[in-house]
């Protein structure tokens, strides 16, 4: 199966939400590329300090969505939050969901997705201190290990990781979802 999936991520990933998903999906023989706003290389982030770092396939302003089948989104708190500040990454979320392509988020995650206004009328699951943030961006918050709504897979944190890929590779191979939308 050709496919070739993109995780966009930057410093202080959530490690294990990273690397469990890239390895969950690399084993079904998805390719997958860390995309990030810098090329180089990126620090994951687990328990209470830096750890791990992953090489950059590609800086964002070098791809487009068009260029994947689907987009992964890793949390951590400082990942997020660096993204969803970043234009070129709120575009480049955006238009997997335009272009009706699946899309996985786990954890702190959601931040990206609210401010690439992609989740009013989504049924969706986070980490459970940004419930209200997803709640007042118009979604409907569920506390579930994943919630799948169109394309769109969401968890809750790193012990949800083995339902998360479960779901996501699933999604990733129906493909485009009609209903998947920002």
């Amino acid at each position: 199966m050709d496919k070739k999936i993109a995780i966009l991520a930057t410093n202080g990933f959530e490690k294990s939400e990273l690397f469990s998903p890239k390895e969950a999906m690399e084993k079904e023989g998805f390719k997958v590329d860390i995309i990030s706003p810098e090329k180089g290389k990126i620090k994951g982030w687990e328990g209470t300090d830096w750890s791990g770092e992953i090489d950059v396939d590609h800086a964002l302003k070098d791809v487009s969505a068009k260029d994947y089948h689907a987009l992964v989104l890793p949390g951590g708190v400082i990942n997020p939050d660096q993204l969803r500040v970043n234009e070129d990454a709120l575009v480049f979320v955006r238009d997997f969901f335009k272009q009706s392509k699946p899309v996985g988020a786990i954890c702190h995650a959601a931040w990206t997705l609210i401010n690439a206004e992609v989740v009013e009328g989504r049924t969706m699951t986070s980490y459970k201190s940004i419930k209200k943030d997803l709640e007042n961006a118009g979604a409907l918050w569920v506390d579930k290990e994943v919630v799948v709504d169109e394309a769109f897979v969401t968890s809750r944190s790193p012990e949800d990781l083995p339902a998360f890929n479960d779901k996501v590779i699933e999604e990733i191979k129906e493909g485009k979802h009609d209903l998947q939308h920002a």
